[in-house]
């Protein structure tokens, strides 16, 4: 793949880059090693300074980066600016809490007289950060923030349709004051991944992406006996249940599925809904995917942008033929949007047959799949016959219900009358093929660490 900026609100190619040779990576990445040496023995005090610079930055420039994604990869204006918000949120919890959430841990239960037992965390390394183009500056903040304020330091091989935004990135970083080794962006392509994984210089790997990307990092990553966080695709139920508050359960299903514009992990892709409230939940949540306005993302008033890509659009209206073709049946949408652009109109399908080969992929657009079910047996079932296990939301006022979802969904997280949240306090990741690991939170900064056991016994 080109590394390129094509504008998918136009499917212009606006800008072309140059991807790296060997000899400049090379370079890089001694750069990296280097850095760490110094890096390393840096006080969080020192680190937390530079950190909070990098949210003022973050803060005061929120407008021009925010456009630079929406011409990159189509998300609409609003929703980039609030993303490059959300990095300096980031940037601030970990300034704040990196000291905390990695002092020294004392083992209460192994003290003995004359003896002291304590974890300490340490760095690993320069780390390869192996990034998606759908949140292309959160999901870089959410790994650098957290590992630099650990004391490693980080090379980011960012998606390739979004060269302006990893260069955007390193430059916000050394304005801030950090070392240029200590983060810097790799124009590559994906085919030297493996040779950087191999490379003894660098001690971990993290990637967001597809599960076939996610099983060549993790196996490579594996072979050279090397840590990896891998957070993968999602078909993340979204179950409503008759006590639900339909109003909230309707809009928030909505929302969820095209955050985004359908371009998320953790999108609600599957609506799991009781029989007792479905003739009255579809009609609405159909109605309300019908008035969602689709166009420029530019312009505030659009709900709905493109698709990141050609191919993107015609993956996503690849699978909704193949649903259809299987007998499933349209309630809404499935059509591209004449004109320019990859625009594709939000979808609801239905009765969706349960040997149909698209109902266990994830479709990576505004299309929901909608399901009936008699029981919360069902529902739970339903909700697991799927490979992924990344989030999932359930929507009920009964006790017994919450509890039985909370304890039988087979998901990294789930969220009870609220939608899937990616944000700095709380821990995010997944289960079966969604990967393993866990980003953000004090789980988030302790991944990529050694955790040191020290026993220390009076002689």
């Amino acid at each position: 793949m080109a590394i390129a900026t094509t504008n998918p609100a136009t499917g212009e190619e606006v800008k072309t880059f140059d991807a790296l040779t060997d000899a400049e990576i090379e370079r890089k990445v001694q750069r990296a090693a280097d850095t760490f040496r110094e890096w390393r023995k840096t006080t969080f005090e020192e680190r937390r300074e530079k950190m909070l610079r990098v949210a003022e930055i973050l803060e005061a420039e929120a407008d021009e980066l925010g456009r630079t994604a929406t011409l990159e990869m189509g998300k609409t204006y609003v929703s980039a600016v609030a993303e490059v918000q959300k990095c300096a949120k980031g940037c601030r919890f970990y300034a704040e809490n990196a000291g905390k959430f990695l002092a020294d841990e004392r083992l209460e239960e192994l003290q003995q007289e004359g003896a002291t037992a304590y974890v300490r965390y340490e760095p690993l390394g320069p780390t390869l950060e192996i990034m998606p183009w759908n949140f292309p500056y959160w999901q870089v903040f959410r790994h650098a923030a957290p590992g630099l304020m650990a004391g490693n330091v980080a090379l980011l091989k960012h998606a390739s349709n979004v060269p302006q935004v990893a260069l955007a990135i390193e430059d916000v970083f050394h304005r801030a004051g950090f070392p240029e080794g200590a983060f810097q962006t790799l124009l590559i392509g994906s085919d030297k991944i493996k040779a950087l994984i191999e490379d003894d210089r660098i001690r971990a790997a993290t990637l967001t992406g597809s599960e076939p990307a996610g099983r060549m990092v993790g196996s490579q990553a594996g072979a050279n006996v090397k840590p990896s966080v891998l957070e993968l695709g999602g078909s993340d139920p979204f179950i409503v249940m008759p006590s639900a508050d339909l109003d909230r359960a309707v809009e928030t299903a909505v929302a969820s599925r095209t955050l985004n514009n359908g371009q998320s992990c953790v999108n609600a892709k599957r609506i799991i809904v009781h029989d007792d409230i479905a003739d009255e939940f579809i009609p609405r949540f159909v109605e309300k995917m019908e008035a969602l306005v689709v166009g420029d993302p530019m312009e505030k008033s659009t709900e709905v942008g493109p698709l990141s890509s050609a191919q993107g659009l015609e993956d996503v209206a690849g699978q909704v033929k193949n649903l259809v073709d299987s007998g499933a049946k349209l309630l809404t949408g499935g059509e591209r949007i004449d004109g320019p652009g990859y625009y594709y109109r939000p979808t609801v399908i239905s009765e969706i047959p349960a040997d149909a080969p698209a109902r266990r992929e994830e479709i990576f657009g505004p299309v929901a799949a909608v399901y009936r079910v008699s029981s919360i047996d069902e529902a739970i079932e339903v909700a697991n016959d799927s490979p992924f296990g990344l989030s999932s939301s359930a929507w009920t006022t009964d006790d017994g219900e919450r509890e039985r979802f909370v304890r039988e969904i087979e998901a990294g997280m789930v969220y009870i009358n609220k939608m899937t949240e990616s944000t700095p306090e709380v821990p995010f990741g997944g289960a079966k093929n969604s990967g393993y690991g866990r980003e953000l939170s004090r789980f988030g900064i302790q991944e990529f660490t050694n955790q040191k056991l020290v026993w220390l016994q009076e002689a």
